[in-house]
């Protein structure tokens, strides 16, 4: 399969159509490939039957334990509210 050749600025604009298509990109600069995008696909699948096998396991954990999930989660919201976010830094006035 040969590669579609664009210049760095192409790729950079049209980047969210090059990560749907199926086609290898040789990304140039100057004329000259500086390097080659390879979208992959059919990852996805793997990692949702990944995350379901993770999820299952950690029910049956969390049913060995007789851990109370929804006290967990009112227990982490509560943590949470009393955690003061940080402050924003402003820029310095010249």
């Amino acid at each position: 399969m040969e590669a579609t050749k664009v210049g760095i600025r192409e790729f950079r604009a049209s980047m969210a159509d090059f990560i749907t298509s199926s086609t290898p990109v040789a990304v140039t600069r100057h004329g000259q490939t500086i390097g080659y995008f390879i979208p992959t696909h059919g990852q996805s699948e793997a990692d949702l039957a990944s995350l379901k096998k993770a999820s299952k396991t950690l029910d049956r954990l969390l049913a060995a334990k007789r851990v109370d999930v929804d006290a967990v989660v009112a227990e982490f919201k509560t943590a949470r509210k009393s955690v003061t976010p940080p402050r924003k830094s402003r820029p310095a006035v010249a």
